[in-house]
């Protein structure tokens, strides 16, 4: 992308975020009419004063009657600013937390409906940190700017109107200077938005190391890695702080540059003024009113100067947000997709070709016919396929050639939420929420009763571990089954296949990570299971897949082999290599 489009870009995120902002329109209108009220009061209050000090002609000529009640109104009006004040901040908190709850729930949402290749290519903790650190910096600059951005501007336009009633010569001065302060805050904030692209883009790197470093830190104990790890945290770590250093400073350049000019304004104010006080051309109460209007005029400048900083880092972390959301979703189902609803099972693969990198081939014409109820053991060396070919099933991607057929029609004419449901998965790689041990197995079948709940325990051999916990079924578990073993968690995810019962089942290493005794009853109980069910079960260990109906054995993605057990075995071919290089030297 050229640089040139950058301004482009950020236009069309200001926009998006007015988009959002739209919805909450009423809260915007109202808090614009707070803060020409707080303005209109607080610039009023100066004339109270100055008229109250030219009451004050000299030592004993102090004239109190008139004194008094223009303090009471003042302060009076000072209440009334401080409480429009007050409710146009809760308006402009309630605007942004709204805005801000928008756009995590699209982000969320938009989450859901990406495709699994663009989960694969991206760190987890980079989209975290879009969603949950690039939001909270976005809310951080949208209130400020809400809060300060508009008083501002009302407050220079206001005074400009008093100044002009009282001295329009003392004015033209004021608007004479202004220009360089809009300038100069100008040209900080427009080179300040690259460098904090990159503050964000490394901070979101960050983020992402160190979610991988937390889920691997057994791994990275294991091998001793701890000192290695740590120094390459700290390479990321002082790019951060070399491009966070960056942008604060020349960001921070823009206060004090505007701060230089507004003095400048308030010197020139107090001097001309002091001129036209003694040539008689206005009171010292009116060089007071303008000298108190001089400082409110130039005091937004310093207020919107930071509001600009703020707001250049805010539209970054809203342009990464708005990246994310614009993401291609994952293509919708056809027009016209039919539910697939009882299926009878029957599965055939004419064809099929696929490969994750168009570089690297994967599955090349393979083809497969299921009949309902088969068993089909899929077996091979790491990296042949296997996994795939269950993504591909579950249509969590597409074919790129050749097609998939349920009951004779392509899963892609048949959406994928009832293609999904029909199948049962349960994978090597255990998921679990953050919730009860109940909740977890019902996960599938929201509404299924206690009993049916520990009915599939009991099935898959996980009631008795469930029983010994502090609260039975209702124990809460940590995030990703903490305080259970991987065995157990895998068990809680079998019952949770054994309690809703899919017409096809997909077992991928459902039982790596069980010990041997509780294996062959999960076996027995699997066996129950799959009777009548077509199933598609992935294993390295081979023992636990003769008694499959078909054994599809896979070789840098192509079938190579076809066959029960013994046929294979009988074949003395690439299976049986695989099976005696398991079971040969045993016996």
């Amino acid at each position: 992308m050229s640089i040139n489009s950058a301004p482009t870009r950020q236009k069309g995120t200001i926009r998006r975020i007015g988009g959002y902002m739209r919805r909450y329109w009423p809260q915007l209108i109202v808090s614009i009419i707070l803060a020409a009220l707080a303005v209109a009061l607080t610039l009023y209050v100066p004339v109270l004063i100055g008229r109250a000090i030219d009451h004050i002609v000299a030592a004993g000529r102090v004239d109190f009657d008139a004194i008094l009640p223009l303090l009471a109104e003042a302060g009076i009006l000072v209440a009334i600013t401080a409480l429009a004040q007050w409710l146009m901040n809760a308006c402009n908190n309630t605007l942004t937390f709204g805005v801000v709850r928008d756009i995590r729930s699209d982000a969320f949402r938009k989450i859901q409906e990406l495709p699994f290749q663009y989960l694969d290519q991206k760190p987890t903790g980079e989209i975290m940190s879009r969603v949950v650190t690039d939001v909270d910096q976005f809310a951080d600059g949208l209130l400020m700017a809400l809060t300060q951005f508009f008083s501002g501007v009302m407050t220079i336009l206001g005074t400009l109107l008093f100044m002009l009633s009282i001295h329009p010569g003392i004015t033209l001065v004021v608007v004479c200077v202004t220009p360089l302060s809009l300038f100069v805050a100008r040209f900080i904030a427009t080179r300040t938005a690259s460098l904090f692209r990159a503050q964000s883009d490394t901070r979101a790197e960050q983020t992402g190391f160190i979610d991988e470093m937390i889920g691997g830190l057994k791994v990275v104990k294991a091998f001793g890695r701890e000192e290695a790890e740590l120094e390459a945290f700290e390479k990321i770590n002082k790019r951060l702080e070399d491009c966070s250093l960056k942008a604060i400073f020349f960001s921070s350049l823009t206060n004090p540059s505007t701060r230089f000019v507004n003095s400048v304004v308030y010197a020139g104010v107090a001097l001309t003024g002091a001129f036209s006080v003694v040539s008689g051309g206005m009171s010292v109460g009116s060089l007071t009113i303008f000298l108190s209007y001089a400082n409110q005029y130039t005091k937004p400048f310093n207020e919107i100067s930071g509001v600009l900083t703020e707001l250049q880092n805010a539209l970054v972390c809203a342009g990464r947000i708005f990246e994310l959301l614009d993401a291609k979703a994952q293509e919708p189902d056809a027009v016209g997709a039919r539910l697939l609803a009882a299926p009878e099972g029957r599965v055939q693969l004419r064809d099929v070709s696929f490969s994750y990198s168009p570089r690297q081939k994967l599955i090349e014409h393979f083809n497969l016919n299921v009949t309902p109820g088969q068993r089909i053991a899929i077996v091979g060396p790491t990296g042949c396929g296997k996994t795939t070919l269950i993504n591909l099933l579950m249509r969590f991607y597409d074919v790129d050639g050749g097609s998939i057929q349920v009951d004779g029609t392509d899963i892609r004419a048949i959406t994928r939420k009832s293609l999904r449901k029909s199948y049962g998965m349960v994978l090597q790689d255990t998921w679990l929420q953050a919730a009860s041990i109940r909740d977890n197995i019902a996960l599938g079948k929201p509404e299924a009763t206690l009993e049916e709940i520990i009915a599939a325990a009991k099935a898959a051999h996980a009631d008795s571990f469930i029983r010994r916990l502090p609260q039975g079924y209702d124990t809460v578990m940590g995030e990703e089954g903490g305080g259970l073993s991987q065995g157990q968690r895998q068990l809680l995810c079998i019952a949770r296949i054994m309690l809703c019962l899919p017409p096809m089942l997909i077992l991928d290493e459902a039982t790596s990570s069980i010990d041997t005794r509780t294996e062959q009853r999960i076996q027995r109980a699997f066996a129950r299971l799959t009777k009548g069910r077509t199933s598609f079960i992935v294993a390295h260990r081979l023992s636990t897949i003769r008694e499959a109906d078909v054994i599809v054995v896979m070789r840098a993605g192509n079938v190579v082999e076809q066959g029960s057990h013994a046929e294979l075995l009988a074949k003395g071919g690439f299976y049986a290599e695989l099976y005696n290089s398991q079971f040969a030297p045993a016996e």
